[in-house]
C-alpha cells in the first residue's frame, strides 16, 4: 500500500509551508512572508520514529472576502479540495497571532464534511507564555495542538498525534526504485496538462496563466501495472525575467528535478516551435546525462498540413538542437490525449538503453577505422589500444591510447556515431573520453622486458 498522506490545510500565510518543511526535514516548499506563495499541492515522503507517511503542503485557501473569486484563488481552492479528498489525515493549521478568522470557520466546515481524521493546530505559539492564545480557537476544535512551526515549540507532541492517527493504517510502499520521469519545459507549454492526462486526474492546477506551477511536484502513475514517478516542474523563464526570489527558487528546483529524474520529457509548443529558452533547457538536460524524449505538445492546434509541420519541426530541431540527434520525437495533444499513452513504451526503451552494456571485444572492432584517421603525434604513430565501457546511466566509454592528446573531439564524435549506429542507445546521451594506457599495463610490459633481459 502507498504511504498515508497528511495534508496541511489553512488560510494563506498561516505557516503551512514552514510546518511542511519542518516535518519533511527539507526545503521542498517555498516559504516567504507573502500570501499565496504555494500554488500547487506539494508532496514529500517523511518519517517520524518508525512511521512512514507522505506530507502534503497545499495552497492558501480563501473562501470569502477580497481576492477569493479571482482566477488564481479559484485554482488554488480546486487543488486544496483535491488534496483533502486524497488525504488520510488533515492538519487544519490556524494562525495564533491573528486569531480566529471567518475563513477558518468555513475551512473547518469543509474539512468536517470530508469525514477525514483532523488535527487542529494553532501555529505561531512560540513559547508557553503565549499558550493562552489558543482559547480563541476552541469554537472550531475540541482538541487543539499549539506549535511554532518556525521554532519547533511543541513540535514533538504534534508528531506523536500524527503517529497516533496513523496507528491503524498499514504502510508502506517504497517509491525509490520506480523510474522517475520529469516533465520539463518553459512556461505555459502544457506540462501540467500532460501530467493530469497521464495520471487520469487533476493533481496539478492547469491554467492559461504563465507560471502557474512554481514547485516540482511528484505523483505516482501506473501504466499496465508498471509504476512511474512523474515530476511536474516549474516552467523556466528567461533569466532577465526572473525578478522575484520565488521565481528564482522555482528555476533552481526545476534544475534539481532534472538531476532527480531518469528520463526527462522535454515539452515544446508545436505552434511556437523552438525558441531561445528551449535551447537552454535542452542544454541543461543533455549536460545532466539524463535520458530524454522531445514532445511537441498542442498538436490539436495545428489546423492542417500536419505532415508538413512535423517535417518543419524536425528540421528545426536538427538545426537548433543538433546535439539531440539521438532523442526520440513525439507529437501529442495533452488536451485531447492524442498519442499520450504511447510515451510509456518509449520511456521504458530509453531506460533500458541507459542500462545497456557492450563488451570490450565488440567495442574494439569499432576502433580500427577511427585509428586510421588520426595523424601521427610528434612523428610517432598514435595507437588506440582498446575501448571499454566503464559506466551506465548514462553509458560511458573509455579509450586508452599512447597519445591521448592526439585524439581530438571530432574523432570522439565520429566514434560516438559509430557506437549509436551499431548499438542504438536511443534517448540517452553517451560519453566517450580518452585516457593514457593504464599504468598497470605499462608496469606489466616493463616487467616482461626486465624478465627477458635477465635471462
Amino acid at each position: 500500500m502507498p504511504n498515508p498522506i497528511i495534508a496541511i490545510v489553512g488560510r494563506p500565510n498561516v505557516g503551512k509551508s514552514t510546518l511542511f518543511n519542518r516535518i519533511s526535514h527539507c526545503r521542498a516548499a517555498i516559504t516567504k512572508d507573502v500570501p499565496g506563495v504555494t500554488r500547487d499541492n506539494i508532496y514529500y515522503d517523511a518519517k517520524y520514529n518508525d512511521t512512514n507517511f507522505t506530507i502534503m503542503d497545499t495552497g492558501g485557501l480563501l473562501i470569502g472576502g477580497a481576492g477569493a473569486e479571482d482566477e488564481m484563488s479559484q485554482w488554488i481552492k480546486k487543488g486544496v479540495l483535491l488534496g483533502i479528498d486524497e488525504a488520510t489525515v488533515i492538519i487544519h493549521l490556524l494562525d495564533g497571532k491573528e486569531g480566529l478568522m471567518p475563513d477558518d470557520y468555513d475551512i473547518a466546515d469543509i474539512i468536517q464534511k470530508s469525514g477525514k481524521q483532523t488535527i487542529t493546530v494553532v501555529n505561531k505559539i512560540d513559547a508557553e507564555i503565549n499558550l493562552d492564545r489558543i482559547y480563541d480557537f476552541y469554537p472550531i476544535g475540541k482538541e487543539l495542538f499549539p506549535v511554532s512551526a518556525e521554532h519547533g515549540f511543541e513540535f514533538d507532541e504534534l508528531m506523536e498525534q500524527i503517529v497516533l492517527c496513523l496507528t491503524d493504517y498499514q504502510t508502506i510502499e517504497d517509491y525509490k526504485d520506480f523510474p522517475k520521469i520529469a516533465i520539463i519545459g518553459r512556461q505555459n507549454v502544457g506540462k501540467s496538462t500532460i501530467v493530469n492526462a497521464l495520471l487520469g486526474k487533476e493533481r496539478m492546477m492547469v491554467s492559461p496563466i504563465g507560471g502557474t506551477t512554481r514547485d516540482a511536484v511528484d505523483s505516482i502513475c501506473k501504466y499496465y501495472g508498471k509504476e512511474f514517478v512523474i515530476i511536474d516542474t516549474a516552467g523556466m523563464r528567461k533569466r532577465a525575467r526572473v525578478n522575484e526570489d520565488i521565481e528564482r527558487m522555482s528555476v533552481t528546483r526545476a534544475i534539481r528535478s532534472i538531476d532527480r529524474c531518469d528520463v526527462a520529457i522535454f515539452v515544446i509548443d508545436a505552434n511556437a516551435g523552438i525558441v531561445d529558452q528551449d535551447k537552454k533547457i535542452a542544454g541543461l538536460i543533455e549536460k545532466s546525462g539524463k535520458g530524454m524524449i522531445v514532445v511537441f505538445n498542442k498538436w490539436d492546434l495545428i489546423p492542417e498540413n500536419h505532415e508538413e509541420r512535423y517535417k518543419t519541426l524536425v528540421t528545426e530541431l536538427k538545426r537548433e538542437l543538433w546535439f539531440l540527434e539521438y532523442v526520440p520525437i513525439m507529437t501529442v495533444s495533452a488536451l485531447t490525449k492524442l498519442r499520450l499513452t504511447k510515451i510509456f513504451p518509449i520511456i521504458e526503451n530509453v531506460i533500458e538503453q541507459r542500462k545497456k552494456r557492450i563488451t570490450t571485444g565488440e567495442l574494439n572492432r569499432l576502433l580500427i577505422g577511427v585509428e586510421r584517421n588520426i595523424s601521427s603525434h610528434k612523428g610517432k604513430e598514435v595507437k588506440l589500444k582498446y575501448m571499454t565501457q566503464v559506466d551506465i546511466e548514462p553509458p560511458v566509454f573509455a579509450i586508452f591510447s599512447n597519445f591521448p592528446d592526439a585524439v581530438k573531439i571530432q574523432h570522439l564524435r565520429h566514434l560516438e556515431r559509430l557506437i549509436r549506429q551499431e548499438y542504438g542507445f536511443e534517448g540517452t546521451p553517451i560519453r566517450v573520453f580518452v585516457k593514457k594506457k593504464p599504468l598497470i599495463e605499462r608496469v606489466r610490459r616493463h616487467n616482461l622486458k626486465a624478465e627477458k633481459y635477465s635471462k
